[in-house]
């Protein structure tokens, strides 16, 4: 009786604390439906609608301790439910074979790879000899050469070209990035890329509101850049319209390694500085009359002025998931000003956090997610436990500097296990660049920006873009002195699969939970990253195409070739944390006695004529399927079927892991209609 007294006294603590629960829920139920290895059918999702609606029923009849349970497993079921519908409301066409040939269609997007190409994407496709049942909704093609007769895409025009396209590939290796899971949500059916020009055959058409709000970033983005060429532009671009495509790769790692590059996305920060300035002028005008100073609801109208800059700031910046989770917390923060309630809370965080989730229940697996909704959330908790502090032991002056000082760190502390993760990189000198930087976003580019926009119809808006420029340069410069530090950064490798949710559950836990049991989070933290100290990547490596091996030695992972396959060859290094090219990798490969036969060719694949015991064969090209090989061989007819192959060795020999059965049978990688479907 005594230990049911006391569990419903913990309880009772955390009434008033238990909404910020609710995005938590919501995200387990999202994650679940993601790590699910079958695709759920519409039976069973009908049947967690009606658990849903159960549970949610019997919570009420259920003791006041023990109801929040019920409705967290509510919550779970939702988020699977939310996915679900989600996943089924993007089903389109995949493209179902490799193709060459004439792709034609309308710009709706414009960016550029990783190897730094510029990109098209295009709706409204058509294919050569491919019937419309069959052809995807939208291609992303990159433009690897600019040939004569190569014209500039616009958003809105008709284009052609004769490009490759193929399906999205699944993962470089199993547990790795699901590069068709994204390209699901992001609606592409297709991608690949062209050599030849890119000819335009109709002008701009369209008027939807996405394409019109896409001519205007564009064109502002431009206008922007010729006020303030190369890599200054490129970045007054990238956080005024969200385009990315005119800064250079070198500025964009510069940034990276100086844990500076959050300053690219258009997410909390810039969204928040861009509200305060709205904010805060309008209510220095306001306050310079006497009528709307005594007699007008100044902060109220100051908090609807600065809600309808961050809404055309939305607009303009094309709205990525960064943007969107930033826009609602400045939403809500400014719809609780002009009520009267406290702007900043974690129960703000959690509203933000719930739109998000139901609107994009995909966002949760990325890095912009991830990252957003920790430093947020860090900040306001930590600063929430400041409020009740004495401030009076620190001078007035250095109030601001240690404010920005603690939210700097607060906010790189919350982010670094997350980036790291994604990214396989450590900033040790992270701190530092933000210290150096940050305060300029707001005190000089921030402002400048938003006087730009205002004198823009007028034609007036160069010496305020001049003014931002200043600033830029100076943050351009920081990234570049602090990344080429010795030491300035490290790479980790790749951290398992459970790492992340334990680490975000202790997080979670400590910040949310009331009472001494909220330090129960440390110890899960503390294991999430024991068990990253203690991953261990696979012995051998395998391309879907089986165009690339690489075999784990002492000195690193040697690859089989030094060209070729070169963002499979970066991802499978960046995930061991090293940091060497692919030439390098490749001479290793002389050193490895892994029983592995790599065969490169259609001559090398005919040429087979045996294998040892515990050998393996790995060909790129098909090998004749009638001999009876003492070996396993895995060829591009059996590893289409595989997917990417991990192998570990162990003492009942290898133990192959193969990325189809890490990511499931799931509407997204499913095998679609293939080339017989072709009129």
């Amino acid at each position: 009786m005594g230990l049911l007294n006391h569990f419903s006294a913990i309880m009772r603590h955390q009434r008033g604390h238990l909404f910020g629960w609710v995005p938590v829920c919501l995200a387990m139920g999202i994650g679940w439906f993601f790590s699910l290895p079958v695709e759920p059918s519409l039976l069973v999702l009908w049947g967690v609608a009606l658990a849903v609606a159960g549970l949610g029923g019997i919570a009420r009849a259920l003791p006041e301790s023990v109801s929040p349970f019920a409705i967290a497993v509510a919550l779970i079921l939702l988020g699977l439910l939310l996915a679900a519908f989600r996943a089924h409301s993007m089903t389109a066409p995949v493209l179902g074979w490799r193709y060459y040939g004439a792709v034609e269609g309308r710009v709706v997007a414009l960016d550029r790879s990783q190897s730094d190409a510029p990109r098209v994407t295009l709706d409204q496709v058509r294919l050569d000899r491919v019937p419309p049942t069959l052809t995807p909704t939208r291609v992303r093609v990159s433009l690897h050469s600019k040939p004569p007769g190569s014209i500039q895409p616009t958003p809105g025009m008709r284009v052609m070209t004769t490009a490759h396209l193929s399906p999205p590939a699944g993962p470089v290796e199993p547990g790795g990035f699901d590069f068709q899971r994204h390209a699901w949500f992001a609606g592409l059916g297709a991608v690949g890329y062209t050599r030849v020009p890119l000819l335009g055959i109709a002008p701009p058409i369209g008027g939807e509101a996405a394409l019109v709000l896409f001519r205007l970033r564009m064109n502002a983005s431009a206008r922007v850049r010729q006020h303030l060429p190369g890599d200054v532009g490129g970045f007054a671009a990238a956080i005024t319209t969200g385009d990315r495509s005119a800064i250079s790769q070198e500025a964009l790692q510069d940034l990276r390694s100086s844990n500076l590059a959050h300053l690219l996305a258009i997410s909390g920060l810039h969204m928040g500085l861009l509200s305060a300035v709205v904010f805060g002028a309008m209510r220095l005008m306001l306050a310079l009359h006497p009528v709307t100073a005594t007699r007008w609801p100044s902060r109220s109208i100051a908090a609807g002025a600065a809600l309808i800059a961050a809404t055309g700031y939305l607009a303009l910046s094309g709205g990525n998931v960064a943007t969107e989770r930033a826009y609602v917390m400045c939403a809500v923060a400014l719809c609780a000003l002009m009520i009267g309630r406290r702007a900043i809370s974690l129960r703000a965080v959690a509203v933000a956090g719930i739109i998000v989730l139901a609107l994009r229940p995909e966002a949760l697996t990325g890095p912009g997610f991830q990252m957003s909704f920790a430093a947020t959330t860090a900040l306001v908790a930590v600063f929430g436990w400041m409020r009740d502090f004495d401030g009076t032991v620190i001078p007035q002056r250095l109030r601001p500097v240690v404010a920005v000082v603690i939210s700097s760190a607060v906010a790189g502390f919350a982010t670094a296990p997350i980036s790291a993760a994604h990214f396989n990189t450590v900033a040790h000198y992270g701190l530092i660049a933000n210290l150096l930087s940050v305060p300029l976003m707001g005190v000089l580019v921030i402002p400048a920006a938003v006087l730009a926009a205002m004198l823009a119809p007028l034609g007036m808006e160069g010496l305020p873009l001049w003014a931002m420029g200043l600033g830029l340069r100076w943050i351009l410069a920081v990234s570049e002195a602090v990344s080429g530090l010795a030491g300035a950064r490290s790479l980790v490798p790749g951290p398992g699969g459970w790492v992340l949710p334990l680490l975000a559950l202790g997080f979670l836990w400590l910040l949310l939970w009331q009472g001494r049991l909220r330090w129960l989070g440390c110890p899960a933290m503390v294991l999430a990253l024991t068990l990253w100290h203690g991953v261990v990547r696979p012995d051998i490596l395998v391309a879907d195409t089986g165009t690339l091996v690489g075999v784990m030695t002492s000195k690193g992972r040697a690859l089989s070739k030094e060209k070729g396959a070169g963002f499979i060859a970066r991802n499978w290094l960046e995930n061991d944390g090293d940091g060497v090219d692919q030439a390098v990798a490749a001479k290793r490969w002389k050193d490895i006695d892994a029983g592995i036969i790599h065969l490169s060719g259609k001559r090398a694949a005919a040429a087979l004529s045996g294998c040892g015991l515990g050998d393996i064969v790995i060909a790129s090209a098909e090998v004749d399927a009638a001999q009876q090989w003492g070996c396993p061989v895995f060829d591009p007819s059996r590893l289409r079927e595989t997917g990417a192959l991990a192998l570990r060795k162990s003492p009942e020999g290898w133990q192959i892991t193969t990325a189809r059965e890490y990511a499931g049978a799931r509407m997204w990688n499913t095998k679609p209609k293939r080339r017989a479907g072709r009129q």
